[in-house]
Formats: structure tokens, C-alpha cells, sequence
């Protein structure tokens, strides 16, 4: 059984929201993680992942100040809580540990 279940796309997530730190909202995730991987990022994924994640504990959100440019809607900002980062470094300490253990003749490979 996982310590932490935390998929791939949910790993990228909690990643970038801590990269954005304070101004981690749904739009700027997505930016975010289509500039830093090249790759497209639907807006009901993130939104799913987002609040999946906050309903494991992983995140905690706050609602910001209302905006006219946004037809008075206010912004969702996203932060790591204590559990997301223990999820993040098992996920970071079982990725390394498994690297570490590969011998290095199977990584002696070369590209035909």
C-alpha cells in the first residue's frame, strides 16, 4: 500500500503550485506547467487534480479579492500544506532511491 498516493499529474501540480507559491491560481497553474513541460493542460484536469488534492490535505485554498476584469469572480489561490510536502519528498525520496539502485552497465546504453 502507497504512504502517499500522488499520480504523475498530481505530482506536476503540487509541484508547480509551490513554485508559484502565493500566486498559484487555477490559470497560472496551467501556464505554468504548459511552459515548463511543453504540454497542454485542460482546465477540468487541473480543476479536478486541484481539488482532489485539497480534499486529501495536500492543499489548502483561499478565496482572493473580487476583480471587475473577471465579471467580479474572485481568484482561488492554491499552497502546499505540511502533508503535501511529506507526499512530495516521499515521491522525490522514492524516485531517487530507485535512480540510485539502477546498475550503472543498464544505463550504459547509446542511441542507434
Amino acid at each position: 500500500m502507497k504512504k502517499y498516493q500522488l499520480g504523475e499529474f498530481e505530482e506536476i501540480v503540487l509541484l508547480t503550485v509551490g513554485v508559484l507559491f502565493d500566486e498559484a491560481y487555477g490559470v497560472a497553474v496551467k501556464e505554468e506547467i504548459e511552459k515548463r513541460l511543453n504540454r497542454k493542460v485542460s482546465v477540468g484536469a487541473l480543476q479536478s487534480a486541484l481539488r482532489r488534492m485539497e480534499k486529501k490535505g495536500y492543499l489548502s485554498s483561499r478565496v482572493g479579492e473580487t476583480n471587475e476584469k473577471r465579471g467580479g469572480k474572485p481568484k482561488r489561490f492554491f499552497n502546499i500544506t505540511a502533508l503535501g510536502k511529506e507526499a512530495l519528498e516521499y515521491s522525490k525520496d522514492i524516485r531517487t532511491e530507485l535512480w540510485d539502485s539502477i546498475p550503472s552497465v543498464a544505463l550504459d546504453l547509446k542511441i542507434v
